[in-house]
């Protein structure tokens, strides 16, 4: 017969076991724990010992469920795998775990159910705030949110919510200076190449350059072929450089439609660029910036975002500020003649 061998699990160290080995009082121990309690330096030194030959950790869980507060933010993000969603996420994460936050990724489809569910679960966790990188939240679970003490923080959306904190970029000027910058290349017949997901951004951009075409008698056209993505530039680019009047200039609300549109346009199209056609894109995205690419885009200010999240998670004032609207930057590079 075989002997079932098990491995005993190790007691949890508790605060009590340390203020014993320290000599000090269980207060103590939480005092010397805590940033700003009043605690002399060598009880704090004496229970940092204790605490060390122990094995002991703060459950900073459970310290700030008591306290109302659990340092969790959680990110809400759609499409995780797309460039530019990748980069906002490093960047907030990055920014708001040194401020001692813990951040807890939720990964969803965009789609409204697994949105709602969700931001159920930052609910679940007593989330301290919820930041919206992608996806639009249902207005009544945001009411609910806010309700239990949770900030919400959308990210580039049409519409803020009543109640929660908004932070923006400038996608209606920066789509304005596209137009005109495909205008001072000479381009005569231009196109907007965005996408059928209906996110905020971008048909914010769209409709923007469109009013700015039709104002300068640019003669425009619009292309549609997919969700936001890399193969729906190629799509919109098999489709509008097909024509007999195909556009010399274009304006991708997205790198990442540029990148797809102007790979069809070189290797099926075999047109040149700058020379036969400008190609204008948003985001900055680090593959913009490759040797094949060298596009020309306008550059969200991620780290600038992050701060703004940062500082709103911290404020002691429940009360949401207004809209934060952050301009954009021109990145030249090589894909609009000068």
């Amino acid at each position: 017969m075989s002997t079932l061998k098990t491995k005993s699990r190790k007691a949890s160290v508790s605060a009590d076991k340390v203020a014993k080995l320290a000599g000090v009082s269980r207060s103590a121990v939480s005092r010397a724990f805590t940033d700003g309690a009043s605690v002399s330096p060598e009880t704090r030194a004496r229970v940092l010992a204790a605490a060390d030959q122990l094995g002991y950790h703060v459950n900073h869980l459970a310290r700030g469920l008591l306290w109302h507060r659990t340092g969790i933010v959680c990110l809400i993000v759609a499409e995780m795998q797309a460039p530019f969603q990748a980069s906002l996420v490093e960047v907030v994460t990055r920014r708001l775990q040194a401020i001692g936050k813990v951040v807890m990724v939720l990964n969803t489809s965009g789609e409204q159910d697994s949105v709602e569910g969700a931001l159920r679960q930052t609910l679940n966790y007593r989330a301290d705030a919820t930041v919206f990188i992608s996806g639009t939240p249902p207005a009544s679970l945001v009411n609910t949110c806010l309700e239990n003490g949770q900030r919400v923080i959308l990210i580039n959306r049409a519409d803020p919510i009543e109640g929660s904190e908004f932070i923006s970029v400038e996608n209606q000027s920066a789509a304005l200076e596209a137009c005109l910058m495909l205008k001072r290349a000479g381009c005569q017949r231009v196109a907007v190449v965005s996408s059928t997901a209906g996110t905020p951004g971008p048909e914010a951009r769209e409709k923007a350059f469109l009013e700015a075409a039709a104002a300068h008698g640019m003669q425009v056209s619009v292309s549609r072929a997919g969700r936001t993505g890399y193969q729906t530039g190629v799509e919109s680019a098999r489709q509008v450089l097909a024509t007999s009047q195909r556009p010399d200039g274009v304006f991708c609300v997205t790198d990442l439609l540029a990148l797809g549109f102007m790979d069809a346009a070189r290797l099926e199209f075999r047109m040149s660029i700058p020379d036969d056609l400008c190609v204008i894109g948003f985001d900055d995205i680090p593959e913009a910036g490759w040797l094949g690419y060298e596009l020309t885009t306008f550059c969200q200010p991620l780290r600038e975002i992050a701060d703004h999240i940062a500082n709103i998670v911290e404020k002691e004032d429940a009360e949401p500020g207004p809209p934060t609207i952050l301009p954009t930057q021109v990145v030249w590079r090589k894909t609009v003649r000068p």
